[in-house]
């Protein structure tokens, strides 16, 4: 039988909704921020994999939402997300660059994801593994997009907060929101590596918890009414 946290994707869902309709609204008042652009594209995504999730514990394992599970949630996992830091942070033409190998690199791990054969004899009805895949060697390309998850969207959050932390009282609300941010961005990657080791429920309040701390970030740093560090970056580098 499904268990009380088997159902808590379908709250992350709930609440991915109206999160990804502010970072659209958001994005619409300056075209222009891609990163606003990529934070929408990345709740979706995250989205789409607690969807999965929710539907796996209403109806029961499938392969189509398994595979769709672990494109989404292992493959794409917090890239996108991270990829709206790095327009945030980097060059256009060196945010340009990174997101078309992320791009390139999920788009070639993806073909195997679907192509390998799955032992049903290790399916459970209600819980979502990659080890049902035959070709175990495919679970290999998830941690390099972990990875470059960690180092872009809590390394970046966290850099943030650092830089903030030294621009006194005033840019305090930027400072503690990249700090929740961060930490956010954290509970998802614990979460999915309770989930290879077995334990998928980890994943789940990973998930929440982790959408609910960067939402909180997020509207900390977007209802401050000082100037963002970044923007000023942004600013110098276009007028060069």
């Amino acid at each position: 039988m499904a268990q009380p946290l088997h159902f808590l994707p379908i709250l992350t869902t709930l609440v991915s909704i109206p999160f990804a309709i502010v970072l659209f609204r958001h994005w619409r008042k300056k075209p222009d921020a891609l990163y606003l652009l990529w934070w929408m594209i990345g709740v979706l995504t995250y989205m789409a994999g607690t969807v999965t999730e929710s539907l796996t514990t209403l109806f029961g394992w499938q392969l189509v939402v398994f595979k769709a599970w672990y494109v989404t949630g292992a493959l794409l996992g917090g890239a996108p997300l991270a990829q709206g830091t790095i327009y945030l942070l980097f060059s256009r033409r060196t945010a340009n660059l990174l997101s078309a190998s992320l791009v390139a690199f999920v788009a070639v791990a993806a073909v195997p994801v679907l192509l390998s054969p799955v032992d049903l004899s290790l399916v459970e009805t209600f819980r979502l593994s990659g080890a049902v895949l035959e070709w175990q060697w495919v679970r290999a390309f998830s941690p390099f997009v972990n990875t470059y998850a960690v180092i872009f969207l809590v390394g970046g959050a966290a850099w943030s907060a650092v830089k903030y932390s030294k621009q006194g009282a005033v840019m305090r609300a930027r400072m503690w929101g990249n700090v929740w941010i961060a930490v956010g961005a954290i509970l998802p990657g614990i979460g999915g590596s309770m989930a290879r080791a077995g334990i998928v429920e980890g994943l789940y309040v990973g998930e929440l918890f982790g959408l609910l701390l960067i939402w909180i970030g997020y509207h900390l740093i977007a209802n401050d009414r000082s100037v963002s560090i970044h923007e000023n970056q942004q600013r110098l580098a276009h007028a060069a």
